[in-house]
């Protein structure tokens, strides 16, 4: 019994391990599961929706991998890439 709850408290902890976080550097997003990029984006969409119905988790998955796909993102946050994202989706009228 104590080793069934020492590998359920394993599991979930590695589960929660992988998730992607605002602090993860973009360059982490190429080599995350297709899971952890629909979580992520999905908690973003929800987070931004309300700003702007565009702003959903197909959006942020969009914007994110061209993100980390064009370029160098060095040591770019994901909070920054989220952030550049949303700011390019404005329109002209409040983009200043």
């Amino acid at each position: 019994m104590k080793l069934f709850l020492f590998a359920s408290v394993l599991a979930s902890s590695q589960a929660e391990a992988a998730k992607l976080t605002m602090d993860d550097k973009v360059a982490r997003w190429p080599r995350a599961t297709m899971e952890e990029k629909i979580d992520f984006a999905t908690r973003m969409g929800k987070a931004f929706s309300s700003l702007s119905p565009g702003l959903d988790r197909n959006y942020f998955i969009k914007c994110l991998e061209e993100t980390a796909n064009i370029g160098n993102p060095r040591d770019i946050k994901l909070e920054e890439a989220v952030k550049m994202c949303v700011a390019v989706n404005k329109p002209p009228s409040e983009a200043e």
